[in-house]
């Protein structure tokens, strides 16, 4: 924005743009890059305030998104951590993968590390993040007797989760959390999962926005959008 453009705003829309402007991530360094809803749905996820369960196709920026709104949150000081909860299923069947429980993990934080690349513009921020408590990312199995509190929860690829895993996480939940559901029924690696049994249970608590990603709302690029649309015409 240009100086003489700034001066011509009103002193609420002054405060607005500087807060606006004031990015940095609590002690992190890290600075969090504007970014804006393409399509109808992310513009109703960005609009909520509550809970929500991001369903639909692949490619529409459920888990993008959700990472932005999270970060968004903290760089306002109302969650002091994103925890970002995952299954720890293969779409199909590799063996054993050696090393520790964080080693093994780790396989599965890739997409989360490039996110915050995209979003904070530096090749480090997973790992700062990290290191400075920020974000944790942990797998259903280590759930038992822990709390989650303070904090934005994402439970991503949750169509992998069996209803006892998200039963599970639920039931972590402490004070001050917001939590985010995004998963696709269509990509399920689980021959049965417990998502839609899970969602009627949601629904009924009335605390959720629940928004419904279309093939319209595809933003990864029109090569996947052409290919789940044809993939869609062909009822497959």
């Amino acid at each position: 924005m240009s100086i003489q453009r700034l001066q011509n705003l009103t002193l609420e829309e002054k405060y607005k743009f500087m807060a606006r402007k004031n990015r940095t991530l609590n002690s992190s360094g890290l600075v969090l890059h504007d970014i804006e809803p393409l399509t109808r749905n992310q513009v109703l996820a960005f609009e909520s305030e509550r809970n929500l369960v991001l369903h639909g196709v692949a490619g529409t920026g459920k888990t993008f998104i959700s990472c932005y709104l999270a970060f968004d949150d903290m760089t306002k000081g109302l969650y002091k951590q994103l925890i970002i909860i995952r299954s720890a299923v293969p779409t199909r069947d590799i063996g054993f993968l050696p090393g520790s429980e964080k080693e093994k993990a780790s396989v599965y934080e890739e997409p989360y590390k490039d996110i915050a690349v995209e979003l904070f513009q530096r090749g480090d921020s997973y790992e700062i993040l990290k290191t400075k408590g920020l974000l944790h990312f942990m797998t259903t199995s280590y759930l038992r007797g822990i709390t989650l509190k303070d904090a934005v929860i994402i439970v991503d690829e949750c169509q992998n989760m069996s209803f006892h895993e998200l039963d599970s996480i639920v039931t972590r939940v402490g004070t001050n959390c917001r939590i985010v559901f995004c998963g696709d029924f269509r990509q399920a690696d689980l021959h049965k999962n417990g998502l839609q049994e899970f969602i009627r249970i949601l629904k009924a608590m009335d605390q959720f926005d629940l928004i419904d990603f279309e093939i319209k709302d595809i933003v990864r690029s029109d090569f996947v959008k052409d290919y789940i649309t044809a993939k869609t015409d062909l009822g497959l």
